[in-house]
């Protein structure tokens, strides 16, 4: 088959999977990535409208009639995301393709920026049946400001590449991954063989995509390749920003405990510590002291109080560090968001 984005003849090889709440200003240009793709296989996109409230869903609809052998569409009329209860997953399961091989993702938010990303992760994964994951370096795009920043991309100079048709990489195990963020939705492209059990994910209170991330690099190497292939894109509206970036920090402590004392994954303390400390401090700034005691409290509990003398000498350092750098007010986030 010749490389055309709109040829589309058989099973599809790949299944895209994006999930849509209120994406109305962005969401062509991520459908536009899905449709600039050239590939020698076919591919579909299962868009996910979880009922979202803005015309996202006329979008949808304008693209699934325009391309309708690619883009298979699930309009929700009561949203699922905020049930947690594997709603979504379930429904994009089953509109998804059964002979499909591969799966990758993107939200509506964001967006890929190269026409032969899925080509080149397809490849490596059909040449390296030894990886389970494929990730790549992104671009971070900042919707208030309007600032692309790849400054992110310097965590990544140090490694060691190796070369596959042109393309560097880097191999990531498990061990690496509360070391360095180096998978994101926007990037991923796996095999879709299984890779936790339904009983193991019931266990988290609200199952993020880092907490899938784990399990997905539990089962297997990922080749991190160099090239920057899209962009993800902050805003007001984020799950990880703006006024819910509490909710989302307390969320996060919750599932990384269950990581620490359920799957007996050590490697996970430093990011508990740093992410304990920005909570309290959050807390604090919003005179939340009950939500500050009782995030103490849990932390203790969950970890050990030893570990809790280091968390004050940490608060303490993170204290002179936000004077030292005269911030006030909400910017004092861009200091205490330090996890990764």
């Amino acid at each position: 088959m010749d490389k055309n984005k709109n040829t589309q003849q058989g099973a599809p090889l790949v299944s895209i999977r994006c999930l849509v709440y209120n994406h109305e200003p962005f969401l062509r240009q991520c459908l536009d990535g899905f449709m600039m793709q050239q590939t020698t296989f076919p591919f579909e996109a299962i868009v996910h409208d979880d009922a979202s409230t803005d015309g996202s869903a006329a979008i949808i609809r304008e693209y699934a009639e325009k391309y309708p052998d690619i883009i298979k569409p699930i309009y929700e009329t009561e949203n699922q995301y905020s049930k947690h209860d594997g709603s979504i997953r379930r429904a994009m399961d089953a509109v998804m393709h059964p002979e499909s091989k591969y799966i990758a993702t993107c939200e509506g938010d964001d967006y890929w920026t190269d026409p032969n990303k899925l080509q080149i992760q397809v490849d490596f994964l059909e040449s390296h049946p030894d990886y389970f994951v494929t990730s790549h370096d992104i671009s971070v795009y900042n919707e208030e400001t309007k600032i692309m920043d790849e400054r992110g991309r310097e965590r990544f100079m140090d490694l060691t590449y190796e070369e596959y048709n042109g393309i560097e990489y880097h191999t990531f195990t498990k061990d690496d991954y509360f070391k360095i963020w180096f998978m994101h939705t926007v990037s991923m492209v796996r095999r879709k063989e299984p890779y936790i059990d339904k009983d193991v994910r019931m266990r988290y209170p609200i199952y993020y995509d880092y907490i899938d991330f784990y399990y997905i690099i539990k089962k297997g190497k990922c080749a991190f390749l160099k090239n920057i292939m899209a962009t993800y894109r902050r805003h007001k509206n984020g799950v990880s920003t703006g006024s819910r970036l509490v909710t989302w920090n307390s969320n996060y402590l919750k599932n990384n405990y269950i990581l620490f004392n359920i799957e007996k994954e050590r490697l996970v303390l430093p990011d508990l510590n740093s992410m304990f400390v920005s909570l309290f401090i959050e807390y604090l700034h919003e005179k939340n002291y009950n939500g500050a005691l009782n995030a103490l409290y849990q932390h203790q509990k969950n970890i050990s109080t030893n570990n809790t003398i280091y968390c004050f000498w940490l608060l303490f350092r993170r204290f002179v560090e936000i004077i030292s750098n005269g911030i006030t007010g909400m910017n004092k986030y861009e200091v205490l968001k330090k996890v990764r």
